[in-house]
């Protein structure tokens, strides 16, 4: 190895060293380092890219995995903070870019829902002709006659109530009867209305009754709608996600629906499950669901007190949603739901 000359101190001229330098530390260059680094955090984003573009195909195989994380899809968006997050401490911008995927995604499957439909809706449609409101008002609600005052506040057309106790019923006819003249006896579920029912028939999903349809005689014409409670879900660490009974309700109400005569359908209730989860498609793909097309952001409904998921759905066919919400809370554990709609 050559020696580079160095000035000496003492005489001012160059003087050559007496030995070799010493060798420069071996190790890979800088760049491969940073490289290195970021690549479990790239792979990762890639993975999370993935998963939610591929949502629809995941299969359910054990415990219904696939259910369970179609039902939380929106969150899988939490998973893009904390990859930022990440790159950033490991200062890689392999990571950093890489994460770029995921957010395009979720953008994709999501950045519509955020944006507020209902007021651009309701001026091209020039008005609505039916209002339609779905609630769970839970068998256990302490103050079921505070609930029916304000649903009836609400001013819809249409009112299907699930999970009616025969102990909160004569509350709920009590309050409504001035506004909803009209209703169907039906038992769990049940339809009040400000226009005539016809044709009011149990629809049999469960060995019980949880599906009523009827023909609502509307101004603009007859509509078919129908209030369902499906089966409910559990989360349990030896069966997991168990959606087996709310799956076949599901087909039997999928069923009905197919083979229903009239051409303005409304399905409405609580469905135990969210329109991204595939199990539900035989019902969701008939129908569309009036919060993606007339609602303002994600529309969760349950918990209550924190919502997380929407499992309360309002879906129509042959004709047009023009504004979606969600009302207040009442004292109930699900939030109602609302949906304007032009016949």
């Amino acid at each position: 190895m050559l020696s580079t000359p160095y000035r000496s101190e003492a005489t001012g001229e160059e003087e050559q060293p007496s030995g070799p330098l010493p060798p420069r530390p071996a190790g890979r260059p800088r760049a491969l380092l940073a490289t290195g680094r970021g690549l479990p955090i790239a792979a990762g984003a890639v993975c999370a890219a993935l998963t939610m573009a591929l949502y629809p195909w995941i299969p359910n195989g054990p415990f219904n995995l696939g259910s369970l994380f179609q039902t939380f899809l929106p969150w899988a968006g939490l998973s893009i903070p904390v990859l930022l997050l990440a790159a950033a401490i490991r200062r890689s911008r392999l990571a950093a870019v890489a994460v770029l995927a995921p957010l395009t995604v979720w953008a994709c499957l999501f950045g519509g829902t955020l944006t507020d439909k209902r007021s651009e809706r309701s001026e091209r449609s020039g008005g609505t002709n039916l209002t339609v409101v779905s609630h769970n008002v839970d068998e256990e609600n302490p103050d079921p006659a505070r609930t029916a005052r304000a649903l009836a506040a609400s001013g819809a057309d249409v009112l299907a109530l699930e999970e009616m106790s025969s102990k909160a019923t004569p509350a709920y006819e009590r309050e409504l009867a001035a506004g909803y003249p009209y209703r169907s006896d039906t038992l769990g579920v049940r339809l009040w209305s400000k226009h005539p029912l016809n044709d009011v028939e149990a629809v049999p999903i469960m060995p019980w009754t949880r599906a009523v349809r009827a023909t609502v005689e509307t101004p603009g014409g007859p509509v078919a709608v129908y209030a369902a409670h499906l089966a409910s879900v559990r989360l349990t660490p030896d069966a997991g996600f168990t959606t087996a009974r709310r799956n076949d309700a599901a087909q039997k109400l999928a069923a009905a629906v197919r083979a229903e005569p009239l051409p303005r359908v409304v399905v409405m209730g609580d469905f135990n499950g969210t329109a991204q989860d595939s199990a539900l498609r035989p019902v969701t793909s008939q129908l569309t669901s009036a919060q993606h097309e007339a609602g303002a952001g994600f529309g969760f409904t349950w918990p209550a007190a924190f919502p997380m998921v929407r499992i309360d759905q309002i879906l129509v066919k042959g004709m047009s949603a023009t504004s979606a919400w969600t009302l207040p809370a009442t004292g109930s554990d699900h939030l109602p739901v609302a949906a304007s709609l032009r016949l």
